[in-house]
């Protein structure tokens, strides 16, 4: 790669612009057979009015040497070398050397120049850099591109006559055909394996990769001495994958004519492509693969690589039935359409090895699975300490028009390189039908490929004929040896086609009637391959008709068994599932609370500092205080109470993750769970060291990128491998979390009830109005309320030995106001036998609030202690009044329902006015709704005007999922109707919040002074 760095940087403008401007003889571009198009965007030729180019001396060169871009530059280095040749770079001392050398021993080249051999080396570099795009590559052949000008050997000086001269290459650490082992060869030879190399049926993309290796590695394998060929044996094997991917499809058109399947017709040779890259993974030591993908091909993807079971598929197909067995604990959830869902089997590999593939499920949005696919790949090597990332790979398969428009491609591509996100480098295929539904490339991007965009992370990117199956096949495993080689994301586009529409009973040629007027009379890829095989005798006719056969029989008696098909228990993700309860089955309730000497070492440890280390003053002076706390056993306040949680986790065996934006220090400046010698720049985390020899990732928190849809799809595809792990994201403001909504909608809120997959995921969203405007205050805590699938007219069983309401939620929602209730919360999703998401919208101002604080005993276990009630120390689903009410108070004439930070308010403003005929109630749980604690407070206040209050307007927050909730438990009690429920809050708005600090502190305090009225509240 010297020349690159020296003959391009240097000399190539020059050169380029001095043989443009000399004369020479008229001779026209040279043509090359097989220059055909490809689907996409044209570049146009940049010397197409320049002169024919004709040869200058040195001589009568005048440029200055001084001049960086003189092309004298040539001449002066070689006097240079040869008054002094350590004087000049080692690489153009070996060119010099050898050159000379290969001038007196070969007559061939002794009139060759150093201008002609760095114009040969120019070229060369052109076909590296851009014989991309005169390869062959369509396999419609429907676009004509115009061939680069740098890829004209006219460019450069030379003629017709020159084809049979020899010329010296020299040594520039070149591989194959271009070796030092062949220095001197005729242009003509080098330029057929420069075309066949670069222009054949596979567009190679790397010359952008700055690493000098990488570049090198790849021209080994490309630039080889004799074009790739497959052996018979391999042949068979390729031909055999090949018609079990055409005749699935075929088979699944003529049983179910009028059924959306999304088939792979047109990209067949993704199955054996793929097949081939697993089978290559294996033998390099990769022992499971996530794969992820859409819906196009997705069925001959599960069938045939995944080796779901064909009679299920079939099944499917045929309408299918949910599991009905004898079985406790049988839940189907509401099912989702057979492109959507995934699967996992252990696949036996071609070289007699065995890998686990697992096919994540994933809805319609394009390349929402992406981060999911990558998280869970990270924490598959997190679970089997493959430190490496050699034994564990994501797969992820795009369709051409997402991975040029969808953006959570781009955030997922640039968590590959960050130390807590890497999973040593993704392989992406891009089955590239050069349409996106209905749309043109050049509707649907503004780059040359759809997948320009993975330039970006210099990863290679290789562009091949979906028609050449062995082109596939060949790029497939390339890209599996460049991922485990260089542990970095490489690329495999499929150019192919679509033979049918988006599915199949639409009518594609309504928008692209010439693309489908082509692929009428265009052969499939199997009818291709197989005549190649026949025309080269290695395959005879009869061999393929028996392999045709053979895989039509299997497929019939799949069929045939698929009517007698009994759907089995679904199960959960992975062996670490085993024994977690379904929502159908009665999970106990476990206690959250902690011994106290265990509260006490733990506190210790994460309120300590190395001696040497030296914080930052104000985080010393925090760490001091923290450890008073934990000493006193007074005062815990909110971020103290994460980390015990987080450190009591990990002492009993369990795995804790924190990421999302700013989440190390906090974006509220009170976690600092990673402090930085303030001389040093060193880093320590106290929570790393609590156990001995304790493994550096048991406990890791990390900033992440900027990026709330691919950083939130990454920790929950993590959280879905293993239920022993508390895994969390954090927002830097709850507001900002709509950046994701595709996850919450898609994949957290519905994931269990489409695809019977669990997650323990927390997503702590800071949530709290006051006065930072409306991007500021707002997690959108009626979005997650609204998705809630609780019934809002059915009170639930609620006796605490018999209850399932929250394994029968989708999720839950929390508004948690006291540091102990936060640590019990937390705890509480791995103290129990089964997983939720958790849903919290934590504070803000409460963080440092003067009564927002713990006593270390409402953590404990010990009987008698403030936590601790009948059923032990837990989570408060709901907090009574502070005011050590007995259980029957006729003489309260108001209850507050409230939740958040805004009891505080309300308390203290009550304190002002001495009201002590109110009484306020936090709803720390909203869902699933506490109803068997609504209906105690209701039945302790008889005689109370019921209010809600909140800060949120009254379109948002909490009322619209209370009320109709609140209504019910009343009803059960005779207490009144709806318009028994005032409502106290913001009124109803467009925005979250008001931009005008003063207008903010006017409607907070007129909703505390209307909650605590001395007179009744008019409905609502």
């Amino acid at each position: 790669m010297a020349w690159f760095r020296l003959a391009s940087g240097v000399a190539k403008a020059t050169l380029r612009r001095n043989l443009i401007q000399a004369s020479y003889t008229t001779r026209p571009s040279w043509t090359v057979p097989y220059a055909r198009p490809f689907h996409s965007t044209v570049r146009r030729s940049q010397a197409q009015a320049a002169p024919v180019p004709r040869p200058v001396p040195l001589s009568k060169l005048t440029d200055s040497f001084l001049d960086g871009t003189s092309s004298v530059y040539l001449e002066e280095l070689q006097r240079a070398w040869e008054a002094d040749p350590e004087s000049v770079d080692e690489s153009w001392d070996n060119f010099f050397r050898n050159f000379v050398g290969q001038a007196a021993t070969s007559p061939g080249i002794s009139g060759q120049t150093i201008q002609e051999s760095m114009r040969l080396l120019l070229l060369v570099r052109a076909y590296q850099v851009n014989g991309h795009m005169k390869a062959k590559l369509d396999p419609l052949g429907l676009e004509e591109r115009e061939i680069p000008a740098d890829l004209d050997p006219g460019l450069y000086g030379f003629t017709e006559a020159d084809l049979d001269r020899e010329f010296f290459l020299g040594v520039w650490r070149m591989a194959g055909f271009l070796s030092e082992n062949r220095p001197v060869q005729t242009l003509r030879s080098i330029l057929n394996r420069l075309e066949q190399a670069y222009c054949g049926y596979i567009g190679f993309e790397y010359m952008h990769i700055a690493d000098r290796d990488k570049c090198n590695w790849l021209r080994d394998k490309i630039e080889t001495v004799e074009p790739m060929k497959y052996s018979q044996e391999r042949r068979e094997v390729i031909l055999d994958r090949l018609i079990w991917s055409t005749q699935f499809e075929n088979f699944l058109a003529t049983k179910w004519t009028a059924a959306k399947r999304f088939g792979l017709e047109g990209a067949e040779t993704l199955i054996p492509g793929m097949k081939e890259m697993f089978d290559r993974s294996a033998d390099l030591g990769v022992e499971s693969i996530v794969i992820g993908m859409s819906h196009r091909g997705r069925l001959n993807v599960l069938g045939n690589v995944v080796r779901k079971p064909l009679r299920q598929i079939f099944s499917e197909f045929s309408g299918g039935t949910k599991p009905v067995d004898g079985e406790v604990g049988l839940y189907t959830g509401t099912g989702d359409v057979k492109y959507h869902l995934g699967t996992s089997y252990d696949r036996p590999t071609r070289g007699g090895k065995r890998i686990h593939l697992s096919l994540v499920a994933n809805p319609s949005h394009l390349e929402a699975v992406d981060p999911v696919v990558v998280g869970k790949t990270r924490a598959k090597q997190y679970y089997s300490n493959d430190t490496e990332r050699k034994k564990n790979m994501g797969v992820l398969i795009h369709g051409d028009g997402s991975f040029a428009g969808q953006g959570v491609v781009y955030e997922t591509l640039h968590l590959s390189a960050l130390p807590n996100y890497t999973t040593g480098g993704t392989i992406h295929i891009v089955v590239n039908n050069q349409v996106a539904f209905t749309t043109d490339p050049r509707s649907g991007r503004s780059s040359q490929y759809c997948t320009d965009v993975a330039k970006a992370l210099n990863a290679p990117i290789f562009h091949v004929n979906g028609d050449d199956v062995e082109a596939v096949v060949h790029v497939c495993e390339l890209a599996a040896e460049w991922r485990q080689l260089f542990q970095s994301d490489v690329v495999v586009d499929i150019i192919c086609y679509r033979r049918f529409g988006h599915n199949e009973i639409d009518e594609p040629s309504f928008t692209q009637p010439k693309m489908y007027q082509v692929i009428r009379n265009h052969p499939r890829a199997l009818d291709i391959y197989q005549d190649q095989l026949i025309k080269s005798g290695q395959i005879s006719k009869e061999n393929i008709d028996r392999i045709n056969n053979k895989v039509s029989t299997i497929l019939n008696e799949e069929f045939v068994n698929s009517k007698d098909d009994v759907p089995r228990k679904r199960d959960w993700l992975a062996a670490y599932w085993s024994g977690f309860k379904s929502p159908e089955q009665i999970s106990r309730i476990r206690n959250t609370g902690v011994k106290p000497e265990i509260l006490k070492t733990v506190g210790k440890a994460i309120t300590t500092l190395p001696e040497n280390f030296k914080p930052h003053r104000a985080v010393k002076k925090i760490f001091e205080l923290r450890g008073q706390m934990i000493e006193t056993g007074e005062g815990i306040d909110w971020a103290v109470g994460e980390a015990l949680a987080f450190a009591t986790l990990i002492v009993e065996g369990n795995h804790v993750r924190l990421s999302g934006q700013d989440v190390e220090r906090g974006t509220f400046s009170h976690r600092h769970s990673v402090i930085h010698d303030q001389e040093t720049g060193e880093k320590y985390c106290p929570l790393d060291h609590l156990i001995l020899n304790q493994n550096e990732e048991m406990f890791t928190v990390s900033n992440s990128s900027l990026s709330e849809f691919g950083v939130l799809g990454f920790e929950l595809g993590y959280s879905m491998e293993n239920p022993n792990s508390l895994v969390l994201w954090e927002a830097q403001f709850g507001d900002f979390s709509n950046g994701a909504q595709v996850i919450f909608d898609q994949f957290l809120s519905s994931g269990e009830s489409k695809w019977l997959r669990q997650t323990g995921l927390v997503v702590l969203l800071p949530h709290g109005y006051d006065g930072q405007g409306p991007e500021h205050s707002s997690a959108r805590l009626e979005r997650f309320l609204q998705m809630s699938d609780d019934n809002p007219f059915v009170i639930p069983e609620m006796d605490s030995t018999l209850r399932k309401q929250i394994q029968e939620c989708n999720w839950q929602v929390v508004n948690v106001t006291t540091p102990a209730n936060y640590f019990h919360v937390l705890r509480r999703q791995i103290n129990r036998e089964f997983r939720k998401p958790l849903i919290v919208m934590s504070p803000k101002n409460l963080l440092r609030h003067k009564d927002c604080k713990s006593n270390l005993s409402e953590f404990d276990d010990v009987q008698g202690h403030p936590g601790f009630d009948k059923q032990g120390t837990r989570f408060k689903r709901l907090i009574k009044d502070q005011n050590d009410h007995s259980d029957l108070e006729e003489g309260i004439r108001r209850l507050i329902l409230c939740s958040g930070k805004v009891y505080y308010e309300l308390d203290e403003e009550r304190k002002k006015v001495d009201g002590k005929d109110l009484a306020i109630c936090r709803v720390e749980q909203l869902c699933p709704f506490p109803y068997d604690l609504i209906q105690r407070e209701l039945k302790r206040y008889p005689n109370a005007e019921i209010v809600w209050c909140q800060e949120e307007p009254m379109n948002m927050g909490a009322y619209p999922y209370i009320t109709p909730r609140l209504l019910t438990a009343m009803k059960a009690l005779g207490r009144g109707s709806y318009e028994d429920i005032k409502y106290v809050g913001r009124a109803p708005s467009a925005a979250t919040a008001t931009g005008f600090y003063q207008v903010h502190v006017q409607e907070h305090t007129e909703l505390i002074q209307k909650a605590l009225q001395p007179d009744p509240i008019k409905f609502p």
